[in-house]
């Protein structure tokens, strides 16, 4: 091969790293079918839906209030990330989306998603609309009997879903991602990846 021959393969191949050169620490979601809608009530009671966001990386994460272990510990972590994303925190939009109508109500929602980081926003609507957003994001979760006051728990899916500044959904975090790995993949998001 000719020293020409090389120069022109080797700005071809740096031409080619692009956005999709990224290596993202979470799981890729590339051209997602699902997940493009989401139009819920916050804990204030204003109608929010994804393009509310629009400009802003968004994570969601869909729980609920009485949840014993897993809600509790990925809300913590993900006030991690806002933490350790100083002031890129402010271009980042968590959303905790209520699995559960029945006992998640504005007020409850509005005690409880804050505690963990202020910005963030606790989402709710009737058993139909959040049935409707549990399909469309494809989250399981199962209502299941238990003894005791609580009635019963929901086994739902634990990790989050997180969409660029465009709108669009990119990636998925399991509920074990660590603080670092979010924090990567949000700050690539928001320089443009």
């Amino acid at each position: 091969m000719n020293r020409r021959h090389f120069l022109y393969c080797s700005l071809f191949s740096l031409l080619g790293c692009g956005r999709d050169a990224v290596v993202f620490r979470n799981t890729q979601l590339k051209e997602a079918g699902f997940g493009r809608r989401l139009v819920l009530a916050d804990h204030h009671g204003l109608l929010r839906s994804l393009d509310d966001f629009r400009g802003k990386a968004i994570v969601v994460f869909f729980g609920y209030t009485s949840c014993p272990d897993i809600c509790p510990t990925m809300l913590a972590r993900l006030a991690s990330v806002m933490t350790a994303l100083g002031a890129d925190a402010s271009r980042v939009q968590v959303l905790f989306v209520s699995v559960d109508p029945e006992r998640d109500s504005a007020a409850r929602l509005a005690e409880f998603v804050p505690w963990f980081h202020p910005s963030f926003l606790g989402l709710r609507g009737d058993a139909a609309q959040t049935r409707a957003a549990i399909e469309e994001f494809r989250v399981v979760a199962t209502r299941k009997p238990v003894e005791g006051e609580m009635g019963y728990v929901i086994d739902h899916s634990a990790g989050a879903y997180v969409f660029g500044p465009d709108g669009r959904l990119r990636l998925y975090a399991q509920e074990t991602a660590s603080v670092e790995d979010i924090v990567a993949d949000l700050r690539a998001l928001l320089n443009g990846a």
